[in-house]
């Protein structure tokens, strides 16, 4: 997520034990400090007399790294420009503002947009992305690329006529609304690699298209057709219009994408009586972050669907229920673009960060892992019903209906909250109507179908649900990826200002008591499992396992951010100048090797331009960094900074070409970069520029393997 859109209103006022208190019970910092939380991890619990499935999970069960880094960690760096280790090259691919056609009009720096061209070009702000072939043969260098458009920079995008119009008050226009509609939401655009190895898009290639805040989508899973999304625009509940803030991705075996609704909730507004959900989610009360509500002469609530304050004597007549189609996982396929959209609801409804799948065996329920970026939320997990079958896995470049495949996984299974104890075990506790809730409900209630009756109410209500369940609040969730080898899944928690000392007691939004309350949320929370320092302003990367059921797992803090010189309190990893870093964000595993080895990528969300003053955001800007994990328990072999991204710049979504020739990654919020009409991403302005955000490509001069 970026911090230019990032709530900094604490919405979980429950009173589950953070995570951080329950590391902080039983780890010794001196032990954390011998390579990481891994080793501190088995030893401790050695001494707690660890049972035997436990000590069985946190064996050496993987095989040591058959390969090293190959490349010297870089120097930080605050320059306009991208750093890449000697011997590699950048490329900067399709910025903000590319029109996905060849005929038209085309960008220009002085360029003032309209609705129309903003529909038909890439959005601002690139996200998560992923990639998918059209053919085996070319997958590394001819494929779709599906791109997340996260949020608007206004200054930027309306530059040419000194900013937006009425932001603040009044009525905006309405064309300049629809635009900022337009620029967000998710593109895909096939992509293609020459013989001397540039990249470029396929203009009018008939795979194009452009998801926007606007465009209709079908609503799947537990939620569809219920009393709670229907609408003036939608009677029946099955549709809604646009997908909001997608922030990180994901992707599914049978080569769809999955886009997250993260920060939506700032674009609606009630300024009536608030519903729990809408209270708990953060909607507001008086203007939208774009005020686009106030906008007039649309037609079928084109605007006034983001106001959700009830007028008429039913939903049927009022937008009282649009936000409820929001803050979902969104399956795309990118191969059909005359299909449509789908909320998967079953996922739950939150601030979304992204969507990954777990490790993917024949026969086996598939199982997706998903956090809620905020401070004090929880982490995911949704278990398939029906069983994965090897038949149903992409045929690239084919056309069929993939939205049914997504279907038939999707919209039934098990959605589940993570509580995460001191012993190094964790537990899925089970959202259903069935699940009994530790101590009752608000009203003495026993489960939550007593609370929130059927499964599209513990949806729709998914954090008040993960609440009475007793789920650990973590410091931000962010992206998650998963070893495709082993399964063990890494989970970026980036920061947290609002952690305070152990001891301290926790506050609540809303004036609450506790998590009982619905509708309410931490406004602080003291220390925990995960996060045992306070005002936590560097991060950490977390590690767990699955267990033998559903609902079992051991885990591990893997990697704590740090500056190099901050005390052992702090700097439980060991780092050191070349591989300092604060606020991790987008991970990505990349496997390397038969024997299952591979690369963690980690990149930083740390701007100091945004005020985060820490050590390492005044030594660089955020970065990517190369990171060898060792077996669960044992740390990381290696950890090296691999990129450095421009001044006030995040870097964010990653992933390589399955040949690994080329790595991929996205500048979102340069201040002062591309170089107009440059290639170059290493490339510095020699004045102000209007900035657009847009992918990388980091390849090595000589065609070889990026990284190693």
């Amino acid at each position: 997520m970026s911090s230019e859109i990032e709530n900094h209103d604490e919405l979980n006022p429950s009173s589950n034990t953070p995570f951080s208190t329950v590391l902080d019970r039983h780890l010794s910092r001196r032990k954390i400090m011998q390579g990481g939380l891994g080793m501190a991890c088995a030893s401790m619990f050695a001494g707690f007399g660890l049972p035997g499935a436990i000590k069985h999970a946190m064996a050496n069960t993987a095989k040591a790294p058959t390969f090293t880094l190959g490349f010297e960690s870089i120097a930080g760096a605050m320059t306009d420009g991208v750093v890449v280790p000697p011997g590699y090259t950048a490329q900067v691919l399709v910025p903000w503002g590319s029109s996905l056609s060849a005929s038209g009009q085309q960008w220009s720096q002085t360029l003032e947009l309209t609705p129309e061209f903003q529909a038909n070009a890439m959005g601002m702000h690139h996200d998560g992305m992923y990639h998918f072939p059209l053919s085996i043969d070319k997958a590394s260098s001819d494929f779709l690329l599906a791109i997340n458009h996260e949020y608007i920079d206004q200054s930027a995008l309306w530059s040419p006529k000194g900013g937006p119009t009425h932001q603040d008050e009044g009525a905006r226009p309405a064309d300049e609304v629809r635009t900022e509609i337009n620029a967000h939401g998710v593109c895909v655009v096939r992509i293609s690699k020459n013989a001397e190895g540039h990249w470029h898009m396929v203009k009018d290639d008939a795979h194009n298209k452009r998801y926007t805040s606007a465009t209709p989508m079908v609503l799947a899973g537990p939620v569809r057709g219920s009393e709670y999304v229907k609408t003036a625009w939608s009677p029946d509940g099955t549709r809604v219009r646009g997908t909001n803030n997608n922030c990180a991705s994901g992707y599914t075996p049978w080569g769809t994408y999955l886009t997250c609704e993260e920060n939506w909730p700032e674009v609606f507004i009630n300024t009536g009586e608030m519903t729990d959900d809408q209270r708990r989610l953060g909607l507001r009360d008086d203007r939208g972050r774009y005020a686009w509500e106030t906008a007039t002469g649309g037609a079928q609530g084109e605007f006034e669907r983001f106001n959700n304050t009830p007028s008429g004597d039913s939903a049927l007549q009022d937008y009282r229920n649009e936000a409820r189609g929001f803050g979902y996982v969104v399956e795309i396929d990118p191969y059909a673009p005359s299909s449509s959209a789908h909320k998967r609801t079953a996922l739950g409804r939150f601030r979304h960060e992204g969507c990954w799948p777990g490790k993917v065996v024949e026969g086996e329920p598939l199982t997706f892992y998903t956090g809620h970026d905020s401070r004090n939320e929880y982490i995911y997990k949704f278990v398939s019903k029906k069983r994965w079958r090897a038949q149903d896995a992409n045929r690239p470049g084919e056309r069929y209906d993939r939205q049914a495949i997504g279907d038939s996984y999707m919209n039934e299974g098990t959605l589940y909250v993570a509580r995460f104890d001191a012993d190094g075990r964790g537990e899925w506790l089970a959202l259903t109507p069935d699940s009994t809730i530790p101590g009752g409900g608000p009203k003495g209630e026993r489960t939550l179908g007593d609370v929130f009756g059927d499964q599209a109410g513990i949806i729709i209500n998914t954090c008040d649900a993960a609440d009475l369940m007793g789920a650990t609040p973590m410091d931000r969730p962010e992206w998650g990826t998963v070893d495709p080898g082993t399964g063990d899944v890494f989970m970026s928690l980036t920061n947290n200002s609002k952690r305070t000392a152990h001891g301290t007691d926790p506050e609540y939004t809303e004036s609450g008591a506790s998590a009982e309350a619905l509708g309410v949320g931490y406004k602080t929370a003291p220390v925990n499992a995960s996060n045992p320092r306070p005002d936590n302003e560097y991060g950490q990367v977390l590690r767990w396992r699955e267990g033998t059921s559903a609902a079992e797992f051991t885990w591990e803090v893997f990697l704590f951010g740090s500056a190099a010189d901050a005390s052992p309190a702090v700097n439980r990893s060991g780092l050191t100048d070349a591989n300092q870093f604060a606020s991790p964000d987008g991970l990505w595993f990349d496997q390397r090797s038969d024997d299952g080895a591979g690369i963690l990528w980690i990149e930083t969300d740390n701007g100091i331009d945004k005020g985060r003053t820490n050590a390492v955001a005044e030594a660089t800007n955020d970065q990517v960094l190369a990171c060898i994990p060792g077996a669960l328990g044992e740390g990381y072999t290696d950890l090296k900074r691999f990129a450095v991204g421009p001044n006030a710049c995040e870097i964010t979504g990653i992933f390589a070409t399955p040949d690994r020739t080329a790595l991929f990654v996205n500048i979102q919020h340069p201040g002062n970069w591309p170089v107009p009409g440059s290639s170059d991403a290493t490339a510095i302005a020699s004045g102000q520029v209007r900035p657009r955000a847009a992918t990388v490509v980091i390849q090595k001069s000589d065609g070889g393997k990026v990284g190693v």
